[in-house]
């Protein structure tokens, strides 16, 4: 909180400036113009502002008439969408000739009208546009900084491209620049210290692959790219400055600039600053160690200083993944910040020159006065505003402060509608004060009041929490790699485990360990020579030991409590949270998990046991039915019998642990086989089970090769039911095995079944490239595709086939490749050499049947890599179209409607996942109804579904059974029973809680 005298100059201030821009209004504010009208109408009607933010963002995609004019009726012509009449008769359309006639005429107007709404707020479209901008600017007393449009590059032709972008346009303004006026000065500098030139980049365009788990390989990768600019820059001595983006990257981009600004090369040359955010609550203590690391270099740093412009990403993200929210959720805690952190540059201004970014007459005040009290020398501190947005004060600004910098966006109008959608969302929000300002007429009083007081005042104000639906439980949160403590838990955990590997792995049979002689070596995939574990096989002797024991338990076990078992799971949840690092490590070298992946696995399975625990509570509790005098009906389940629980390996934790603690938790005793490849992970949760408390003979864990003893185990005549995950193949044949009933055997076995899926992706013609491109590219291939639920099949629609296919291939071709355990390789080695030479046989019959786009053949390492392979020109009637390849295979089919894909992706023996990347509402609406999976995503990829909020599973040959992780899954592995009690005695009947019988 600021002083109170000070606050009281701050005001004063402030006031004086609305005095000198009264009557004045920004030109997206003006109700006299186009624009005006549809912003008024937006921030009245909360419906039509979200309809029209989403069709600010399709329309660069539709390039042709009847494109634009479909888009405009699904976005604007519901019965129930009220919109402004600037654009009703293009919405609402007409009907006859004339009518058509006149919508068309009107839907070029609101094209016209939303592409003037963009080029607002940019410099131009090309270096001669911008330049005649910019000599506009200077005359008018303004200095700029340039930033080409663009969001982040989803492959290194792009992100080469980007950089070239930048070289060419200083090569443009080199012939320009050196002819304009300084701005208030007799040196060559504006205001006699201030280069001409000044330009930002964002860095997650400079370098495709970058990702906080890669933490170096980003900083080496971004760098790589700057340094070329930034020498440039340099040589025409200007600035640079290096945006900030999301919070992400926040840590890579901080390090970006003190590895570049240390450097032999440019220690000398200070003109390099860097973007923070007031609204990250990290902001103050980056601020801390980056003043202090500039004292210890004795290095002279720059700094702008911004509010922050992906609010709404980093909160919807950070509840997503449930990590913590990194940004103020009050709008006063970023403008108490704001003030906060600029004091403390302030106070440091004879080492950090200071750019106070922002429309806030109350923060630009608070700077002004705050740098008259600490007597900051003009020198070290300027203003910046954003080109387009509050014409009213960057002229009011530039009569007191005279150093007035406008951030200039420059390039193509497809990424700058990204660029204008976020300047709309800051423009129309409730807090933005330029809506208070401009459009709202709110006091002034109130505008420059202290944030603090602001503050203070919403937290009393603040409602009660919201009772809105609560979820069954809270799911395990993703690996947050922008944390160190995360990034440094993994290599350290590899070690621990990497001491561990090559031990005898026992069976575990009734509460004890048991060796056999017949052992299976385990070994990395990307390294077969390291062997993980000898892992002793089970024989039909031992899987007779196993069923006794489990027999002799399952009365017992049957009838402990609900709540008992429940408990237990529980328990096991959370030993297995506090190992998630070393059962993460485990699959990052049994079978070359990427660390992410591994991660996500244990967290998957840590959902399963809390999420069945908590359903067995509401399973677990007797339900009266029926409502009629003289009895009492009781429906409640007990458990099966004996389950076994075949789990799969490519999910070893996750699925084994969600099928393992659905039949543990309902009743049921186990004997568990895990997949061959990943028998060690198998033993890890045998483990849990056995530190939590398991009964000795609940849960048996029993590896064992499947020509020895699967059948035997399918067929055993005290099996109740049978939890399968894997194969087409071996999943027909346990149904069919199970299906005969052995002698002996009382009960009609049941069988779960999840047997995979060819899932497909439709691109639609309007469909957001950058999303689809990398949602795609994550989900066929992040673990080399051996998901279930993985994207092999890509569906794309003809206008824009060449453009998506052309940054696929880039894209795929960008991938690093290379051991699980390094954070760099996107993609590592498949499981198994099975496995590779199943996956060569389907790449084989794929370059036959198409014509290859991309096959990375050239990696020249040990281990089991099966090269990432995209093939085109694949049909529906084509094998690899048809047929599960369980591998880094992508086949592109293209169409020419959106029907026809949907016929094709509907055109094979599963019905798994799909997902569509559409920005129309009328097509998506038809894959709702038509695109026949049990789990579709629209506008995400196909893979990645978490426990309750996307129960999981298919139908048709991907399985039998309901949807792990939600709320029938447990139902398969209880038999259901009614207890009908007669209370009448001689007339005399109980009256029951409830009864409505009685007069």
């Amino acid at each position: 909180m600021a002083d109170e005298h000070l606050n009281q100059q701050i005001v004063a201030r402030g006031k004086e400036f609305f005095a000198s821009i009264s009557g004045e209004a920004p030109s997206i504010f003006n109700k006299g113009w186009w624009t005006g009208k549809v912003m008024d109408w937006a921030m009245q009607n909360e419906n039509f502002k979200v309809q029209l933010f989403r069709f600010v963002d399709v329309l660069p995609y539709l390039n042709t008439g009847d494109s634009l004019n479909r888009h405009i009726q699904e976005y604007f012509a519901a019965e129930d969408q009220d919109i402004p009449s600037v654009m009703k008769w293009g919405a609402k359309g007409a009907t006859g000739l004339g009518g058509k006639l006149a919508t068309k005429v009107m839907s070029r107007t609101i094209r016209a009208n939303i592409e003037a709404m963009a080029k607002q707020f940019i410099i131009g479209e090309n270096t001669k546009q911008a330049l005649k901008t910019l000599a506009k600017l200077r005359k008018d007393h303004f200095a700029f900084t340039i930033d080409i449009l663009g969001e982040a590059s989803v492959n290194e032709v792009e992100a080469e491209e980007y950089m070239q972008s930048y070289l060419d346009l200083l090569e443009g303004l080199s012939s320009s620049y050196t002819k304009w006026n300084n701005l208030d000065s007799t040196s060559e500098l504006d205001w006699g210290h201030a280069p001409r030139i000044n330009i930002s980049v964002k860095p997650s365009c400079l370098f495709s692959q970058a990702h906080p788990a890669d933490f170096e390989g980003s900083v080496q990768g971004i760098c790589a790219r700057i340094i070329p600019i930034f020498r440039k820059v340099r040589e025409m001595g200007g600035h640079l400055c290096i945006d900030m983006e999301q919070y992400a990257y926040k840590d890579i981009t901080l390090e970006c600039y003190r590895r570049i600004r240390a450097s032999e090369e440019f220690r000398d040359y200070p003109q390099l600053a860097v973007v923070m955010q007031a609204y990250l609550k990290d902001t103050d203590s980056d601020l801390s160690a980056m003043l202090e690391w500039a004292r210890a270099e004795q290095l002279p740093i720059s700094l702008r200083l911004v509010k922050g412009a992906y609010w709404d990403y980093e909160t919807v993200i950070a509840k997503q993944n449930g990590w913590d929210i990194p940004v103020y959720v009050r709008k006063p805690e970023t403008d108490v910040a704001y003030e906060r952190l600029s004091t403390r540059i302030l106070e440091n201004h004879d080492i950090c020159h200071f750019a106070c970014a922002s429309h806030n007459v109350r923060t630009i005040s608070s700077v002004m006065e705050t740098a008259k009290k600490l007597g900051v020398p003009d020198d070290r501190y300027e203003f910046q505003i954003l080109y387009g947005m509050a014409e009213p004060v960057r002229k009011g600004l530039l009569k007191v402060a005279k150093r007035v910098r406008l951030y200039a966006p420059y390039g193509d109008l497809l990424p700058g509608m990204a660029y204008l959608v976020r300047r709309l969302l800051e423009n129309t929000a409730n807090e933005s004060f330029l809506r208070q300002s401009f459009a709202e007429e709110a006091e002034i009083e109130r505008l420059l009041e202290d944030p603090a007081v602001t503050l203070e005042r919403e937290i009393k104000r603040m409602p009660a929490p919201s009772q809105g639906r609560k979820s069954v439980i809270q799911n395990e949160p993703f690996a947050d790699f922008t944390k160190k403590s995360v990034r440094e838990g993994f290599p350290e955990a590899i070690k621990q485990v990497r001491s561990q590997c090559g031990r005898v792995c026992p069976l575990f049979i009734n509460g004890r360990e048991v060796l056999t002689d017949d052992r299976m070596d385990s070994v990395n995939p990307a390294d077969p020579s390291e062997i993980i574990g000898q892992v002793c096989q089970a024989g039909r002797a031992e899987i007779d030991m196993a069923m006794e024991a489990a027999g002799k338990a399952m009365a017992s076990w049957r009838d402990t409590s609900p709540e008992e078992r429940a408990q237990l799971l529980m328990r096991a949840a959370d030993i297995a949270r506090k190992r998630i690092f070393e059962l993460s490590a485990w699959q990052v070298l049994e079978v070359g998990k990427q660390w992410d992946q591994a991660y996500a696995d244990v967290g998957e399975g840590i959902d399963f046991m809390e999420y069945y625990a908590r359903e067995m509570l509401r399973l677990g509790t007797p339900r009266r039915m029926g409502n009629v005098p003289g009895e009492v009906n009781e429906y409640f389940y007990q458990g099966k019998g004996i389950a076994a629980v075949i789990g799969p390996w490519n999910f070893p934790f996750a699925i084994s642990a969600g099928m393992t603690s659905a039949a543990l938790v309902t009743g049921n005793c186990v004997l568990y086989k895990p997949a061959g490849p990943s028998s060690v992970i198998g033993s890890t949760l045998a483990r849990i089970y056995q530190e939590a408390g398991v009964p000795d003979g609940v849960f048996n864990f029993v590896p064992g090769r499947s020509s020895v003893m699967g059948d035997y185990l399918v067929e055993h005549p005290q099996l109740s039911m049978i939890a399968f995950t894997g194969s087409k193949p071996v999943g027909l044949r346990i149904i069919e095995k199970a299906a005969r009933v052995q002698e002996g055997q009382k009960q009609i076995k049941k069988v779960v079944a999840e047997l995979g899926g060819k899932n497909a992706i439709i691109v639609d013609d309007d469909a957001d490239l950058d999303e689809a491109v990398r949602a795609i590219v994550y989900s066929a291939f992040a673990y080399q595709g051996q998901k279930c639920s993985a994207c092999s099949r890509v569906i794309v629609l003809e206008p824009i086939y060449d453009k998506f296919v052309r940054r696929l291939k880039e894209a795929a071709l960008s991938l690093a490749i290379g051991p699980a355990e390094d954070p760099a390789n996107y993609m590592g080695p498949v499981v198994s050499e099975e496995a590779l030479e199943k996956i060569m046989q389907c790449i084989d019959i794929a370059k036959q049947e198409g014509s290859v786009l991309v096959c990375r053949d050239d990696l020249d390492v040990p281990g089991y890599y099966a090269p990432l392979t995209i093939v085109e020109n694949i049909r529906p009637e084509h094998r690899t179209a048809r047929e599960e390849i369980f591998g880094p295979v992508l086949a592109v089919m293209r169409v020419k409607t959106f029907d026809q894909a949907l016929e094709w992706a509907n055109a094979t023996d599963y019905a798994l996942t799909g997902a569509v990347f559409s920005r129309s509402p009328n097509n998506l609406e038809k894959a709702r109804k038509h695109f026949r999976v049990g789990n579709l995503y629209l506008n995400r990829g196909s893979t990645g579904a978490i426990v309750e909020r996307q129960p999981f599973g298919g139908f048709n040959m991907s399985g039998i059974g309901s949807k792990t992780g939600g709320p029938d899954y447990l139902v398969q592995f209880m038999d259901p029973r009614v207890v009908t009690e007669n209370t009448m005695r001689r007339g005399f009947t109980p009256i029951e809680e409830g009864d409505d019988w009685v007069v």
